[in-house]
């Protein structure tokens, strides 16, 4: 078994109702889900928008590779409505993000691990930092919790709600 890291968030139509759909799918399809964060409300990253997102921070046990789980992750996005119009940032129904695998490094033309902008995004490192603020950043030899207080973000981030499961 391999453990992996998600972020899942959104900012439009039933957001806490899209999540609470992610983590259903996510258990079913890609692997069994041992601990969440809390469901955070974020400003939108790299783009304005007046809908806030949730964004909350999942650890779950795989059997999938990565590339599968991206495929699987793909699926749960397009059936609970996203669609993807452009390759800038967007709003959206959904988003389901590797952040980790285990403690891998992947460069691949369709996924990159750990995720290439974690670092930079409070609305990412925040709950991430809840679920395992120890855990050390495979390419930067650091913790989470480092990677945070390091972090330049400004956007704010509030606890929305405690785990949804």
């Amino acid at each position: 078994m391999s453990m992996v890291y998600l972020l899942i968030g959104g900012n439009r139509g039933d957001r806490i109702g899209y999540l609470r759909k992610a983590v259903i799918e996510i258990n079913r399809k890609i692997g069994n889900i041992i601990q969440s964060s809390s469901v955070y409300e974020t400003e939108p990253y790299g783009f304005k928008d007046n809908c806030l997102f949730l964004n909350q921070c999942l650890l779950a046990e795989t059997d999938l590779l990565p590339l599968d789980i991206l495929k699987k992750s793909k699926e749960i996005e397009s059936s609970m409505g996203r669609i993807r119009k452009s390759g800038g940032y967007e709003s959206r129904t959904i988003d389901i993000d590797i952040l980790f695998y285990d403690d891998i490094i992947l460069h691949e033309t369709e996924l990159i691990i750990p995720h290439p902008e974690f670092h930079k995004r409070n609305f990412a490192l925040i709950p991430m930092s809840e679920i395992n603020p120890l855990f050390v950043h495979p390419l930067f030899g650091k913790t989470i919790l480092n990677l945070l207080q390091e972090s330049h973000d400004t956007n704010k981030v509030v606890k929305y709600s405690e785990t949804l499961f």
